[in-house]
């Protein structure tokens, strides 16, 4: 019999276990690499593209990997969701004050860039004039990855509302960097005629926005009306929702990047329930696909090729940074009034990223015939422009005075609370406990302890001063949440037989001060347990001791 831990592919064995093995040991890697970043100052995402060249053809472990195909596939599906999430996270009541220029920088400014450096490439290098603005429109768009990295990682707030501009920006300019390079590979592949662009055009937009704007609304309904029968499958509706919403929309013609993002942002600022928790969840899914991206195309680039495209990479990226970028943003700012040094700093922000690279694989594996290498072209330009923008943003930012201090710029992202933190409490009135029978104007409350509601039997009731707790109730509270800075080191413990805690009495125990039982869980009920609690076999005991005093 075949062992199942080998298949098949070409002829040639190969082992999946080690496959497993290598795809584990890349993720832990990258997760130490993250680490690693924050104390070297460089954005991690740089840290995951030199760790795929290590790995790569030319890289110290040569695993041969060259399918354009696959990659494309793979990172398109990887970067819808941070498309997704590009939107989802974006919190648009911070966002709306500069909405107006942030979307003329992300369509026009687009175009404008695609241009400038068009131009640059035909002049300056001597590149055909197809290919030239075909170079422009794959590196016109700044990455949204690379631009949250920096700003949570390095907690950069920024003064009028310029960390909010370009959020909203580099989220939204990728499909409009996506038209012009689809675009541009069917005029190089002798297909289409102006009026052939133009409905191309019009289709991408308005079934992108139309789709996005439905899947949204569908999405809403959905999660605020369904009760889903497993705690997270909520998440697990968001995701396919996702790629549902690119799919029917590329297949209807649409821009599948700008539908999802635009259904990530009405649904990431609608009233919908467990916001908060997927809002985590898909800041976790994309820090993955960051990873798979960034990897894979490390993965995928050639280091000894790397020399013969230096130089034009280069000045690409010095005139892409220094004229381009500098010249889009300041005609299109200039109407808004803002200060000098808010457009200097946003245009020294124009990093290049993840999706330059794939629009760079689409190129790759497209008919169109480019005399240049375009992928490694693209992928030096975006090494440079992530280790020495995205290093140099933070000092540049300061040298400006634009850090706001005072600010946190996670009030940019919808897992933010601005409002007071409070949380919901639920007390079962079981018997024998001391509210049976009590007002509640009679109740010794904290003060800043709240009933809010009182549910018995079938019946909701809002308590009055004069309303009688009766057993079997079960009271809803609400009090303040913990904060950040009061951290809770909590344990589990099992009461096992012959577990010398078993039958005794909590005040018999002889805990240390610092140990605390918060809670006991026995079989399907919990309680919040007192000195005279005894404890029982079978009983999960919740318990809170501090790391300090559990190293004592």
């Amino acid at each position: 019999m075949e062992d199942p831990g080998r298949s098949k592919r070409g002829g040639k064995d190969i082992d999946f276990n080690q496959l497993l093995i290598l795809g584990g040991g890349v993720l832990m890697i990258c997760i130490l690499c993250n680490k690693l970043s924050f104390r070297l100052g460089v954005p991690s995402l740089l840290l995951f593209i030199l760790l795929g060249m290590v790995f790569g053809s030319d890289g110290l472990f040569r695993i041969p990997f060259e399918n354009y195909a696959f990659a494309e596939k793979l990172c398109t599906a990887a970067l819808i969701y941070i498309m997704f999430y590009g939107g989802f996270g974006t919190r648009w009541k911070q966002a709306r004050p500069v909405a107006a220029p942030a979307l003329l920088l992300s369509s026009l400014g687009v175009f404008l860039t695609a241009a400038l450096t068009g131009a640059f490439c035909h002049w300056g290098i001597g590149m055909e004039w197809q290919e030239s603005f075909l170079i422009g429109a794959v590196i016109s768009s700044t990455d949204a990855a690379s631009m949250f990295s920096i700003l949570r990682s390095k907690k950069l707030a920024l003064k009028e509302n310029t960390d909010s501009l370009l959020e909203l920006e580099s989220g939204s300019n990728d499909p409009f960097s996506y038209m012009l390079t689809v675009m541009l590979l069917t005029m190089m592949a002798g297909e289409g005629d102006p009026a052939t662009f133009a409905r191309m055009l019009a289709l991408q937009l308005v079934l992108g926005g139309l789709a996005g704007w439905v899947c949204a609304k569908v999405g809403i309904a959905c999660l605020n009306r369904f009760d889903f029968a497993t705690e997270g499958f909520d998440s697990i509706f968001v995701v396919g929702l996702a790629l549902l919403a690119y799919a029917l929309c590329s297949a209807l013609g649409g821009n599948g990047y700008l539908c999802v993002y635009l259904a990530g942002i009405l649904m990431g600022n609608a009233p919908i329930r467990n916001k908060r928790s997927l809002v985590h969840f898909f800041d976790g899914v994309t820090g993955l696909m960051q990873i798979v991206i960034f990897f894979l195309l490390g993965l995928l680039a050639f280091p000894s090729q790397l020399p013969s495209v230096i130089v034009p990479a280069l000045s690409i990226m010095v005139f892409l940074t220094l004229v381009a970028r500098p010249i889009a943003v300041s005609l299109l700012l200039k109407p808004f009034a803002g200060s000098w040094r808010q457009t200097v700093l946003v245009g020294a922000a124009g990093l290049r990223g993840a999706s330059s690279i794939v629009f760079a694989i689409m190129v790759t594996v497209s008919p169109a015939y480019t005399r240049y290498d375009v992928f490694h072209v693209v992928f030096c330009l975006v090494l440079l422009s992530i280790s020495l923008q995205g290093t140099l943003l933070p000092w540049i930012a300061r040298k400006l005075d634009m850090i706001d201090s005072g600010a946190d710029v996670l009030k940019t992202f919808n897992d933010y609370k601005d409002d007071p933190a409070i949380e919901m409490i639920q007390l079962d009135i079981r018997p024998g406990h001391m509210w049976i029978g009590q007002p509640v104007q009679a109740l010794n409350l904290p003060p800043d302890f709240l009933l809010a509601m009182i549910r018995r039997g079938q019946d909701t009731l809002i308590p009055q001063g004069k309303t009688v707790i009766e057993q079997g109730d079960q009271v809803i509270a609400i009090a303040p949440a913990l904060t950040a800075a009061m951290p809770l080191a909590l344990t589990e413990i099992l009461i096992e037989e012959g577990h010398p805690w078993q039958n005794r009495r909590i005040k018999e125990l002889n805990l240390p001060p610092s140990l605390l039982i918060m809670m006991i869980l026995r079989g399907k009920t919990m309680r919040v347990p007192d000195g005279s609690t005894r404890i029982e076999a079978d009983d999960m005991l919740i318990v809170h001791q501090p790391q300090e005093a559990s190293k004592k």
